[in-house]
């Protein structure tokens, strides 16, 4: 049902969150779906539409959201899809109407921002397409569409209780890799390639663990969408014999680049174009594995097939070796080669204020939590969006956050100090005013290692100025890309290193900021920003009906 508005249609949506008993990886396990699907349709836009998904949860015992990853919600902050942030979970049985604008084409996903509901399974793809009559900067005869995910065979709700239990229990690695929902857990599609103790996968093609296979043309271009909704992998991809030209990062397009492999950390999406000009008589391995952890997980595998063979005929050699896990030079190297294609915004040559946040893993009264500026994020009862605008002072911590940390402060020994403090303050920005963020890692509690962080900004894209290594220093910032500085909304921050990022405060709304692993979200990662709250038109009542905005609601029967 589409109906029409002025420089756009209006794309109306039903969704329908609920649990249901699914095989992705060939065993049946609980996952969150949409419309009785999992992952959740796919949206398909275009530029200048108008989105409203009617979203209704049909959960029974807990609240749900769902945040639009990448949509930068320009005039429609309450409908960022972040629960205590920008509305109120929606409760079982109620409707909430998400509507917003999507302003630029671009390869993004969806998924659920309550609790660990993306761990759930509470995801999908969300693809905007340039308007009728305008074309890319590449050319490509078709396009495929993989969302990667991991999946674990305990449920999330057990996730979370191990998480904030005391001492920790932690989720461990997952046991599968799924592309597009899709998993093998007790076969292998490569088990006559490999040394495994798996049994050789046999399937007919219509069961739910069967693998999608990408069906291509000998010589054409094709356009491969890939987007990482992972909790707590970080992935490389490649195809066998082909080579991967990077074309878009985040929904913005980048200089092309051509790689035998990608890695794609949780929140990132990406475009690469591949041309089809191996021998047609065989078929080809797509792999996807695990990297910046020690992997315990099978890769996931699915089949590049030329048409001119069988889809059932397998390759004949071993798929791609995913690169060592801990090697961090060749990470490093795949994305400083992530730059700006010509004719992308510039970042302003200068900044208003500067964060330095540092990244640590604290105790709280010995719960093990994550901090920043040895804060760790616990959210209140009642939306930001809500509080700051009707200035209610009461709803949340009044005094500012850190702006650093203790100048003499070793990141590469555990922390001296390893209790922190829970908090939800806010930090506050003049509407407009430029921004720089310095996301410094430093050394986990047991002392022995740091951990790769991507860290995702809602309601805005920044440039990413650069990438260092130890401790941020006077002068690091005399470094910093102005001419070609990538635009996105995930950052990596690697291992005992810094990453520095600039943004404009043009959004009027009230956006988090934090890292995409889903556990280190939970256990407190994370920091809230807000801008010309102000200027911020009516916010549905829908989305305010809790907390002390809810209160406000019964009190006075409007705002």
């Amino acid at each position: 049902m589409v109906g029409f508005s002025v420089g756009g249609r209006v794309r109306h949506y039903k969704f329908e969150v609920e649990y249901m008993m699914r095989k992705p990886d060939c065993l049946e396990h609980v996952v969150m779906g949409i419309n009785g699907q999992f992952p959740g349709p796919t949206i398909r836009a275009q530029v200048g539409d108008t989105l409203h998904i009617a979203l209704t949860n049909k959960l029974f015992t807990e609240g749900t959201v769902i945040h639009w990853h990448g949509i930068r919600q320009l005039g429609s902050p309450w409908a960022d899809g972040t629960a205590s942030i920008s509305q109120c979970p929606i409760n079982p049985g109620e409707t909430f109407h998400y509507r917003f604008k999507v302003d630029r084409a671009g390869t993004y996903f969806y998924h659920g921002h309550y609790g660990m509901q993306r761990s759930a399974g509470l995801y999908g793809s969300l693809i905007v397409d340039l308007p009728k009559g305008q074309n890319e900067p590449f050319y490509y005869d078709g396009e495929f569409n993989l969302l990667l995910s991991d999946f674990w065979h305990s449920s999330s709700r057990e996730q979370e209780v191990g998480l904030s239990s005391k001492p920790i229990k932690w989720i461990g690695e997952p046991q599968s890799l799924l592309i597009n929902g899709r998993g093998q857990y007790n076969c292998s599609l490569a088990a006559k390639f490999i040394n495994t103790t798996l049994p050789q996968c046999q399937f007919k093609g219509d069961e739910e663990c069967a693998p999608q296979i990408l069906h291509v043309e000998p010589n054409k271009t094709y356009r491969i969408r890939i987007a990482s909704t992972t909790a707590l992998a970080a992935l490389n991809l490649a195809i066998s014999n082909h080579k991967l030209i990077v074309v878009e990062a985040d929904g913005n397009y980048v200089t092309p680049f051509a790689a035998d492999d990608m890695d794609i950390y949780s929140g990132e999406s990406y475009s690469v174009l591949l041309h089809t000009n191996q021998d047609p008589n065989k078929n080809y391995w797509l792999s996807v594995g695990v990297r910046a952890r020690k992997p315990k997980t099978p890769q996931g595998l699915t089949i590049l097939n030329y048409k001119s063979t069988f889809a059932s005929v397998l390759p004949t050699s071993p798929p791609p070796i995913t690169p060592f896990w801990n090697d961090f030079e060749r990470s490093k190297a795949f994305t400083k080669k992530i730059i700006a294609k010509m004719g992308t915004p510039q970042p302003p040559k200068h900044s208003n204020r500067t964060l330095y946040l540092l990244n640590t893993q604290n105790r709280v009264d010995g719960f093990t939590k994550w901090a920043t500026n040895n804060m760790s994020l616990i959210l209140p009862p009642t939306p930001y969006l809500g509080s700051i605008k009707f200035k209610l002072n009461n709803a949340f911590d009044q005094m500012p956050p850190p702006v650093t940390f203790p100048q003499d402060y070793d990141i590469f020994k555990p922390p001296l100090n390893p209790n922190a403090t829970i908090g939800n303050g806010v930090y506050m920005f003049k509407l407009n005013e430029v921004v720089d963020v310095i996301l410094q890692n430093a050394n986990l509690l047991n002392g022995h290692e740091s951990e790769i962080h991507p860290w995702h900004l809602h309601g805005h894209d920044f440039w990413i100025l650069g990438y260092g290594e130890g401790k941020f220093k006077l002068g690091d910032d005399t470094k910093f890309n102005l001419t070609h500085a990538p635009f996105r909304n995930t950052a990596i921050l690697f291992p005992y290193g810094w990453t520095a990022l600039r943004f404009k405060a043009d959004n009027p709304g009230v956006w988090s900021f934090h890292c995409h692993i889903e556990p280190h979200l939970h256990m407190g990662m994370g920091i809230i920003f807000a801008e010309g709250v102000h200027k911020v038109g009516k916010i549905p009542r829908e989305a305010l009906t809790c907390g002390l905005t809810g209160k406000k609601l019964v009190e006075n029967g409007h705002y």
